[in-house]
């Protein structure tokens, strides 16, 4: 079975969407994205719509998060993933979190390893996220170290 890795990364912004003080990074979305899509290893990621609607859904699965910021996306593997987060844009705008982001809530990460023509959803990255919390990294489910780990170990 081939297999494909599922990522969901999610934090709680300090001020609303629209607020001029997190304008850096509302106006780097667009770009961080265009730059995953294009990068080898990217397979899919989440709309930017059904994300709102997950986002804005106050009985959904972030209903208990306001003015979240999160992706869901699926990757060919671990290291064309952690070549996206460490070596574009994407580090550059993580680099400036502590301005946009609530201290201490913020780069949750969760990867997991999915069947290659699954396409998960954040109610699945929450449970997986649960997971990871609770019984800490695995082979299967693991945060940011593992994905360290994994991606090193596919580079050889």
């Amino acid at each position: 079975m081939t297999r494909h890795l599922a990522e969901f990364n999610f934090g709680t912004l300090r001020y609303p969407w629209g607020d001029p003080r997190i304008a850096g990074f509302e106006d780097a979305v667009d770009q961080v994205n265009a730059i995953a899509a294009r990068s080898p290893g990217f397979v899919w990621r989440m709309s930017d719509d059904d994300m709102d609607a997950v986002q804005n859904d106050p009985h959904g699965p972030l209903g208990e998060r306001p003015n979240t910021a999160s992706t869901l996306s699926v990757w060919t593997g671990a290291a064309p993933l952690y070549r996206f987060v460490t070596k574009t844009l994407h580090a550059r705008i993580m680099a400036r979190q502590h301005e946009w982001f609530v201290p201490g809530d913020s780069g949750f990460l969760v990867c997991w390893w999915i069947a290659a023509t699954h396409r998960p959803d954040v109610a699945e990255g929450m449970a997986r996220w649960r997971d990871l919390q609770k019984h800490g990294e695995t082979k299967d489910v693991f945060g940011a170290n593992g994905l360290t780990i994994a991606a090193h170990a596919e580079a050889g």
